[in-house]
């Protein structure tokens, strides 16, 4: 707990300012556009991969960007207002579906890994662009990588096993075939997030993460 600092008067008031700031307008403006970004990149026409039909889109690259934009806390904010709108009904994911039943689909690990992806891909660029000046295409690249193969991968292949009933051999080939395509729209996330911290730098403040 924070000592008050008592002032001349003899008051208890404390002087010393908050280190934790409420999230304003601005914050919340992001959040939304962001989340709206992703819908928008989800329902471009995607490829279908695999037998199952599961579709390669630009919903990751969305998710990304949120996370090495916004940071940790508005990035996932960002992703679960996404998810949300979703789940709720509204046609945001691949193909103009939405609703609770995705959640049975062979889709849904992925986009369940979607919120995590945002948190670590915030987390690991906030490091980079703090302590990093040369070279940050590349990392924050790493970073979403990263995010990618710790989190979105490994519930996809989650999501396909329980919820298409694949053998787990079978899922890992069926999900491999969406690495070349994450590579790409990481490489993509990393450029252009390098470009939006060049012109706004103080977008990951010390306390807008």
């Amino acid at each position: 707990m924070q000592p008050t600092e008592k002032n001349v008067d003899g008051s208890g008031v404390s002087t010393r300012p908050s280190s934790r700031k409420r999230w304003d307008t601005t914050d919340l403006s992001l959040v939304a556009v962001f989340a709206a970004l992703i819908a928008a990149l989800a329902i471009l026409p995607g490829i279908p991969v695999g037998p199952l039909g599961v579709p390669i889109t630009l919903q990751t690259l969305g998710v990304m960007l949120a996370g090495i934009v916004l940071g940790p806390a508005r990035g996932t904010a960002a992703v679960l207002l996404y998810l949300v709108a979703g789940l709720i009904g509204l046609p945001v994911f691949s193909g103009f579906s939405g609703g609770f039943g995705v959640l049975a689909g062979p889709t849904a690990g992925y986009l369940l890994a979607f919120p995590l992806a945002a948190l670590v891909a915030g987390l690991l660029a906030v490091i980079v662009l703090r302590t990093a000046r040369r070279f940050r295409t590349a990392l924050l690249f790493l970073a979403c990588l990263t995010a990618s193969l710790l989190t979105i991968h490994p519930l996809g292949i989650a999501g396909l096993v329980i919820n298409a009933g694949l053998p787990l051999r079978d899922a890992i080939i069926v999900d491999a075939a969406y690495l070349p395509g994450d590579v790409l729209k990481n490489v993509l996330a990393a450029v252009l997030a390098v470009s939006v911290h060049r012109a706004f730098p103080r977008l990951l403040g010390a306390h807008r993460s």
